[in-house]
């Protein structure tokens, strides 16, 4: 019996580097399991969507389905699109069984990743030791995802032994600037601010012009394709994949 198909459900964006970069990731996690029949989606603004998808798997022959929401935060899209999204599908399909797992989320590992992606940034700042950073993320209406971004940024502070503050390119302040201006009205001259989003688009965009106006030295690349980010979208699909098999 076939091993149950991978979905990679990302939200989506009009801007295409935002799909390119989620096809990288998807390519990523393919050359770690070639076994296994793996596929992007997108819940809204790009191709192909998750219905096409899911119709694509069918006619192949796949009548079980696991999906890993590519979504940093537990918000409304993981609450609200993601099940309203396999529902549908769950009902126009007979006999299809899908499985949704956790969301990628905040782990802990992926600060690795966020360490990585500022050092390259920092490469051409010229600056020899940094005075504070601010971890810029989405944001959201939901408090308790806003939460989770701020405890992350503090475990990241800590370990960096650097104060750090959390800010948000949408829906809650702080915004990346203020975060920014707040720490240099402080006298911390040389602020870096890192990108917790997964891609490009136009909130990663704007949360880095905002941290650039009020004088951050440095701003990230979003996480994008990376190992860390791989084994952790295999680590959920083996749960969803186990949780499908029969009692």
């Amino acid at each position: 019996m076939a091993a149950p198909a991978l979905i990679a459900l990302a939200h989506g964006s009009r801007d295409p580097r935002s799909s390119d970069t989620i096809t990288a990731l998807v390519n990523e996690v393919r050359s770690m399991r070639p076994d296994l029949r793996i596929e992007p989606a997108f819940l809204e603004l790009a191709k192909p969507s998750f219905a096409q998808v899911v119709s694509r798997l069918v006619r192949a022959g796949h009548d079980e389905i696991v999906v890993v929401p590519l979504l940093l935060s537990d918000a409304y899209h993981a609450k609200v699109d993601v099940p309203s999204a396999v529902a549908d599908q769950t009902a126009k399909h007979a006999g299809l069984r899908i499985r949704v797992t956790d969301i990628l989320g905040l782990e802990q590992a992926f600060l690795e990743v966020l360490d990585l992606r500022l050092r390259a940034a920092l490469k051409d700042a010229r600056v020899r030791e940094l005075d504070a950073l601010v971890l810029a993320a989405a944001g959201s209406s939901d408090p308790l995802a806003n939460q989770a971004v701020g405890r992350l940024a503090r475990l990241w502070g800590t370990k960096h032994k650097l104060p750090v503050k959390a800010a948000f390119a949408s829906a809650t302040p702080p915004a990346t600037g203020e975060a920014v201006r707040a720490f240099r009205t402080e006298g911390r001259r040389h602020v870096a601010v890192a990108s917790m989003f997964l891609a490009p688009g136009f909130l990663q965009d704007r949360a880095a012009e905002l941290a650039l106006e009020a004088g951050a030295v440095a701003v990230s690349d979003p996480l994008g394709a990376h190992p860390t980010l791989s084994r952790t979208i295999l680590a959920r699909y083996a749960v969803g994949a186990v949780e499908l098999v029969p009692v």
